[in-house]
């Protein structure tokens, strides 16, 4: 069985555009692509895939890439339809990210993930659920109840640990390893599935360590700050906070 191409989205969260050549090609309902490496992140963990570019070395010919997505461990490209003949196999091409839209969903899920380290360390309630677009996203607690009072303390909370320039370290470690830590798997359920033998895990330092498998920058001091715009229960002991990015950075 010939091993998955080389994915970048885990190691490199800053590579923009890589070389690639294509693998297969997959028509019909969709135009599928298959490449030997690449830099887009086929999403999971309420972060939604890549979209970007693919552009063919030897004529310039280029195809918008919609999505992405893992099947059978490849990462999986969706063209746009109606984007004329599709790429074949052995084809060279320039895989190029929508940077703008990764770059702010990287700072999206460290400000969420400063969020989840912050009501954990303070309030010890657990993640229940989580999803993000580029610039805002939510997540839902394991709260009784909840007030403006302790959102607005929440959220000031959050910015003074994105504002003390927290370094943000990816890890991969084997499965025993990573589940000797503490407090490693923050949401309600256990979700990582049973086979898997190594675990990536992401940590603000200081702040907040668990199992992730998105992109974040390498630092909070680059999310900007976050305004809560809005909170409501979900359920009896179920409470969601919706958070937006403010105070935008220089991109890297």
């Amino acid at each position: 069985m010939t091993p998955p191409g080389e994915q970048f989205c885990y190691s490199d969260a800053y590579l923009r555009s890589v070389a690639a050549r294509v693998r297969h090609v997959e028509t019909g309902d969709a135009t599928l692509v298959v490449l030997d490496r690449t830099v887009f992140y086929p999403g999971g963990g309420g972060q939604p895939s890549d979209r970007g570019l693919l552009l063919r070395t030897a004529d310039g010919r280029s195809w918008t890439v919609r999505g992405a997505r893992k099947a059978g461990g490849e990462i999986v490209h969706e063209l746009e339809p109606d984007g004329g003949d599709p790429p074949v196999a052995g084809d060279e091409v320039q895989a190029d990210l929508d940077w703008a839209r990764r770059h702010a969903l990287m700072r999206t899920h460290t400000a969420l993930h400063a969020l989840c380290g912050v009501v954990w360390r303070d309030h010890g309630a657990l993640v229940t659920g989580g999803n993000m677009e580029p610039g805002a996203g939510r997540m839902d607690f394991e709260f009784e109840s909840m007030s403006g009072e302790l959102v607005d303390a929440i959220e000031a909370a959050v910015n003074v640990e994105l504002a003390a320039a927290r370094e943000v370290r990816v890890n991969v470690l084997p499965r025993d390893e990573a589940f000797a830590i503490p407090d490693l798997i923050r949401t309600k359920i256990n979700l990582l599935p049973e086979g898997i033998e190594e675990i990536r895990t992401v940590e603000i330092v200081g702040l907040d360590l668990q199992a992730d498998g998105g992109t974040h920058v390498a630092n909070t001091s680059e999310v900007g700050g976050i305004r809560v715009t809005g909170y409501e229960s979900k359920g009896r002991i179920n409470k969601r906070i919706r958070i937006e990015l403010v105070e935008p950075v220089v991109d890297h």
